[in-house]
C-alpha cells in the first residue's frame, strides 16, 4: 500500500490550499472522503449494467479493481475513480435492438467489444506516452469531438422511450425528480441528481406495488459475483466489434480531459505528463472487466466534483472507495436490489441522461467557440447527427456497422477531407483548437 504524507494537522485544509495526490488527511477524514466518492460514483456505475443487462455485482467488482489498477499504473500520482462508461451502452444494447441484453450468450459476445476497446485504449496510451497528445488533438478537434460525444447520446433516445412508455407515470415522476434535484441543489447533491432521482422513482414504484422483492429476499447476503467469460472464438461476436470502436475515441477524450482537469485544479502542470499512463490504466481496467463480465470503465466527472468541493485530491481516498466497491460486489443481495428497479424508473432517468450526453457534446462546441458559419463544420455535425438519430446501419460481409460507427466515420471524414480541400484551395482551414474535456462520461468540462 502506498504511503502518503500527512497534510497539515490531518484534520483541516487551509484556505486556498489543496490536499495533493501524495498527501492525505487523518484516516477517519480520508475514509469519510472515500465514502463520498463511493456515493458519487454509485449512481452512474450501477445504472450502466442495469440498462445493458450486465451483472451489477460484477460491474461493481471490476469498477473497484479497475480503480486500484489505475492508481498503481499511474504510480499513485493521479486521483481518479474508474466507473462504468456510458459510451458502451449504445453498442452493447445494439445486440438486442437497443434493449438490455437478455441471455448469457449476448453478454459474452458484447464483452469481446469491451475487451477490444480496452486493448486499443491501452495501445493509444503507449503511443501518447512516447509521442504526446498532439496527434490526438489534430485527429479530434472540438467540432469532431463534440459531434462524437453528442451523437452517442442522441442515438440512445429510442431506448429511453422504450422503457418510458412501459410505465409512463413512474417515468414522469423519476424524470421530474432528476430535474428538480439538479435545479434545487448545488455542489455535491446537485451532481448526484440522477442517483437521487432514481431513489425517488424507486420509492414511488415500491409504495404503489410496482416493485417485485421476491428475488431480493431469496438472494444471499454474501456470495461471488456472476462472472461471464469473453467469447473470443465466437464469429458473431467479432462481427459486432466495429460498433465499439467509436467508444475508444470517447474514452480518449474523457481521460485527457480528466488529467487536464486535475492538473488545473491542483495547480500542478506536471500531472499532465501522466496522460499516457492514464490511458494505459483505463485500457487495462476495461480489458480486465470485459474479460470476466464487467462493464467498460472510464474516469468519472462526478468524483472530480467531490474533489473540487472538498479540495482533497488524495489518492488515499480513492483506495478507500475502490476497496468499498469491491466489498459491495460480494453481496448478491445488493445486486438483486438494483435488478428490481422498474422499467419506468430507467425510462425517466435515461431520458435525462441520454439528453445530457448530447448536451455535453454541444457544450464542447460552445466552450471552444466552434465556428458554425463554416460549411465544413456544419456538414460534419449535420450528417453525423442524422446518421446517429435515424439509426443508419450497414453490413460488409460479416461485419456490422451501426449508426454510431457510421456517424463517427462521417464526422472524421467530412471534417478532415473538407479542410484538406480548403487548404488545397488556399482558403485556410480551421485547426479546431485543442481536444476538449468532456463531462458526465468522464472528465469535467474546463
Amino acid at each position: 500500500m502506498p504511503i502518503w504524507s500527512l497534510h497539515g494537522d490531518g484534520r483541516t485544509v487551509a484556505r486556498g490550499a489543496v490536499v495533493k495526490p501524495g498527501e492525505r488527511l487523518n484516516w477517519p477524514g480520508t475514509i469519510a472522503i472515500g465514502a463520498q466518492h463511493v456515493v458519487a460514483m454509485f449512481g452512474a456505475t450501477f445504472l450502466v449494467p442495469i440498462i445493458t443487462g450486465f451483472p451489477v455485482s460484477t460491474t461493481l467488482l471490476f469498477s473497484g479493481l479497475g480503480t486500484l489498477v489505475f492508481l498503481l499504473i499511474t504510480r499513485n500520482k493521479l486521483p481518479s475513480y474508474l466507473g462504468s462508461s456510458f459510451a458502451f451502452i449504445a453498442p452493447i444494447t445494439a445486440l438486442n435492438g437497443g434493449n438490455r441484453l437478455e441471455t448469457a450468450e449476448q453478454i459474452t459476445q458484447a464483452l469481446l467489444g469491451v475487451v477490444v476497446a480496452g486493448l486499443l485504449l491501452a495501445a493509444v496510451g503507449f503511443i501518447v506516452q512516447a509521442f504526446g497528445t498532439g496527434w490526438i488533438e489534430k485527429l479530434m478537434p472540438p467540432v469532431v469531438a463534440g459531434a462524437i460525444v453528442a451523437l452517442i447520446g442522441f442515438n440512445l433516445a429510442p431506448a429511453a422511450w422504450n422503457n418510458f412508455q412501459l410505465q409512463p407515470e413512474i417515468a414522469t415522476v423519476t424524470l421530474c425528480a432528476v430535474i428538480l434535484f439538479s435545479v434545487l441543489f448545488r455542489g455535491f447533491l446537485g451532481r448526484i441528481s440522477i442517483f437521487l432521482g432514481v431513489i425517488v422513482g424507486y420509492v414511488v414504484a415500491a409504495v404503489t406495488g410496482q416493485v417485485e422483492f421476491e428475488a431480493v429476499e431469496a438472494a444471499a447476503w454474501f456470495g461471488l459475483p456472476d462472472f461471464h467469460l469473453v467469447a473470443i472464438g465466437d464469429a458473431a461476436a467479432w462481427s459486432i466489434v466495429p460498433m465499439f470502436l467509436p467508444v475508444v475515441l470517447v474514452l480518449i477524450a474523457e481521460n485527457v480531459g480528466h488529467v487536464r482537469g486535475v492538473a488545473t485544479m491542483t495547480d500542478d502542470p506536471s500531472i499532465n505528463k501522466h496522460t499516457g499512463r492514464a490511458l494505459i490504466a483505463d485500457g487495462v481496467a476495461t480489458t480486465l472487466a470485459g474479460g470476466f463480465g464487467g462493464s467498460g470503465t472510464t474516469t468519472y466527472g462526478e468524483n472530480i466534483g467531490v474533489m473540487a468541493a472538498t479540495r482533497v485530491y488524495s489518492t488515499a481516498a480513492y483506495w478507500v472507495a475502490g476497496i468499498v466497491a469491491i466489498l459491495l460486489a460480494f453481496s448478491p443481495k445488493v445486486g438483486a436490489v438494483f435488478n428490481t428497479i422498474p422499467a419506468g424508473v430507467l425510462g425517466g432517468v435515461t431520458t435525462a441522461l441520454y439528453g445530457l450526453i448530447g448536451v455535453i457534446g454541444i457544450k464542447i462546441w460552445v466552450d471552444n467557440r466552434v465556428d458554425f458559419s463554416r460549411p465544413v463544420n456544419q456538414y460534419t455535425v449535420a450528417v453525423s447527427f442524422v446518421i446517429a438519430i435515424a439509426g443508419f446501419a450497414m453490413n460488409f460481409g460479416s461485419l456490422q456497422f451501426g449508426a454510431i460507427v457510421l456517424g463517427t466515420i462521417a464526422a472524421l471524414v467530412i471534417y478532415h477531407a473538407g479542410n484538406a480541400i480548403a487548404r488545397w484551395r488556399k482558403t485556410g482551414a480551421d485547426d479546431g483548437g485543442p481536444i476538449p474535456a468532456v463531462g458526465p462520461l468522464g472528465g469535467d468540462p474546463q
